[in-house]
């Protein structure tokens, strides 16, 4: 299929070329060439300026790369020429497209910064007197032209990654849904009652002490709900019951008790308001599991974490959430050091054994909110929610830590002790999720370098 759409964007190419004199191809590469610094400044100006673009390019990484990638661009576009720069602008064209979906900047925002691009170019020839007028005119649509083929081609590689997106998304909404069913909701509704019964008791101590009380959406329940359980159960009516209530309970109850340390009569009807609202959540919670069905897909099969399939939707619904409420997760890189060996010795049935125990002490350790994923043969990612810096660390030793602590029961041998090296980075604000699992990357390979047996940040 990518052969038939390559070839048909190069007789696109032939065409859009045909009638057009030799001197306005060169009037127009050596144009571009000349003005693509100010073209760049114009576009990336433009793009801040607008509200919608501007929370893409905050990043200082993004805006350090976009202007040299923007020049390039426009001087490729403009000076391609054989089939062999032909076929690598329109392989370039799909994978900015791709990126584009992968980032989820909408196709209005492209296309705006298309039309800045071509009026500044119209702009910035039509006032070069040393070009006659007519090879200026014909310039101007050369360039528009280029511009709306590449647009084009983008635009076809962002519809089919936003579809498959989608029906990734919708895959993994039914999945997190039904994923052991009945587990996750005795899990959570203990979960629930655990957040009650310390609010209730901190409240109690009120008078006595100047405690905050806990919240509910920073609780195991409340990670689990805002991370997870209001993705899974996304546009059902009880989901937006709860997140009405977790965000009554947060901004109005709980502060109401925190400031009725001499008012007993106030205290004492908050503390009432308090139990409903948790009685409520409660209700709404058991309503929602009741409404699913099982589903297994999506799963692997050796470990039944999640599989690499759901990764792009989760890491985008967090970079999202990140986005807009100004949160901060971490991807932490976990390898098991020495697995070939387990292998090379013992087999590949000891080798599966290890990966299931040492993926049941990662699950342990994560937390309510957290992802974790089998990426395939000794690798897993976890995906650390609501944690800065300082905490991901934390959380990666902990992790760390159990490993190198748990005898591992092998069939027919004595038990192994086996480490795991760990990369981890701290998501910092580039669009691009991919950015950040190479930092992880990265890190595991840095980890590894120093020794093995280790965490390393990003």
């Amino acid at each position: 299929m990518d052969g038939l759409v390559d070839n048909r964007f190069e007789r696109e190419w032939e065409a859009l070329h045909e009638g057009v004199e030799p001197v306005v191809e060169h009037v127009t590469a050596e144009q571009v060439a000349h003005y693509a610094p100010l073209l760049a400044d114009h576009f990336y100006q433009t793009m801040l300026d607008d509200v919608e673009a501007g929370q893409f390019l905050t990043h200082d990484k993004v805006k350090q790369r976009l202007h040299r990638s923007m020049m390039q661009w426009l001087v490729d576009l403009n000076a391609a020429k054989t089939p062999a720069e032909i076929h690598a602008l329109y392989t370039h064209q799909r994978n900015i497209g791709v990126i584009h979906a992968r980032v989820d900047i909408p196709v209005s925002v492209v296309l705006k910064g298309a039309r800045c691009l071509k009026n500044r170019y119209a702009t910035l020839v039509d006032n070069a007197v040393d070009i006659a007028q007519q090879q200026r005119h014909f310039s101007m649509r050369l360039f528009c032209s280029r511009v709306d083929l590449a647009m084009e081609v983008m635009s076809e590689a962002y519809t089919l990654n936003v579809e498959r997106q989608a029906k990734s998304s919708e895959a993994y909404r039914l999945f997190s849904i039904t994923e052991n069913l009945s587990t996750e909701k005795e899990k959570q509704k203990a979960a629930l009652l655990n957040w009650e019964s310390e609010a209730m008791f901190q409240a109690a101590l009120g008078g006595l002490t100047d405690t905050r009380l806990p919240r509910i959406r920073e609780s195991e329940f409340g990670l689990w709900f805002r991370h997870k359980g209001s993705h899974a159960f996304q546009g059902v009516t009880e989901c937006a019951v709860i997140e009405q209530v977790i965000e009554e309970v947060d901004t109005v109850c709980l502060q109401r008790i925190e400031r009725s340390a001499h008012d007993l009569s106030l205290r004492a009807e908050q503390l009432r308001v308090l139990k409903t609202h948790a009685q409520n959540v409660l209700l709404q919670l058991s309503s929602l599991f009741e409404k699913s069905l099982e589903l297994e897909s999506g799963k692997d099969v050796l470990t039944h974490l999640l599989n690499r399939k759901f990764l792009p939707t989760v890491l985008s619904r967090e970079i999202d959430l990140c986005r807009n409420q100004g949160r901060e997760f971490a991807v932490v890189s976990v390898d098991i050091d020495y697995f070939k060996r387990v292998n090379d010795r013992y087999g590949h049935e000891a080798g599966d054994v290890v990966v299931q125990q040492v993926a049941a002490l990662l699950q342990k350790q994560c937390r309510g909110g957290d992802f974790l994923f089998r990426m395939g043969g000794e690798e897993f990612l976890v995906l650390l929610v609501d944690v800065g810096r300082h905490k991901a660390l934390e959380l990666s030793e902990a992790l760390r830590v159990a490993v190198e602590a748990h005898q591992f029961e092998l069939p027919q041998t004595d038990a192994l002790e086996l480490t795991v090296s760990i990369g981890c980075a701290v998501y910092s604000g580039h669009p691009d999720y991919s950015y950040l699992l190479r930092e992880a990357d990265n890190a595991l390979y840095e980890a590894k370098e120093a020794g093995r047996n280790r965490v390393c940040m990003a």
